[in-house]
């Protein structure tokens, strides 16, 4: 699959028009009804090459798109969702050089 293209599981007469958001591949068993004892054989059976990482991150930002910003009253939750994960990483980036201004005892 080059950059731009359907993925090769999308057929057009099958599933219409065509959506990012859509995984179009096998139907598997949803993570939430996984059992304990099945976890290793479920994350065995997940695609885990950079092409397939890149597109489950790509339809989740469609998802999250389709459900904050994309609606006609969009509210400020976007706003905050992004900022907030923006602090989060940037923590997360400069940790370590926020670790060394930590207050400690002395005694």
């Amino acid at each position: 699959m080059a950059f731009g293209d359907y993925p090769a599981e999308y057929n057009p007469k099958t599933h219409g028009p065509y959506d990012p958001a859509r995984f179009y591949g096998k139907a598997d068993v949803p993570f939430g009804q996984v059992k304990l004892g099945e976890l290793g054989a479920w994350f065995g059976r997940r695609n885990k090459t950079p092409s397939a990482i890149t597109g489950a991150i790509s339809r989740a930002w469609w998802r999250w798109q389709h459900k904050y910003v994309f609606p006609k009253r969009a509210g400020i939750a976007p706003f905050f969702q992004l900022t907030v994960a923006s602090m989060a990483f940037f923590y997360v980036i400069n940790y370590t050089k926020l670790k060394h201004h930590r207050n400690y005892k002395y005694h």
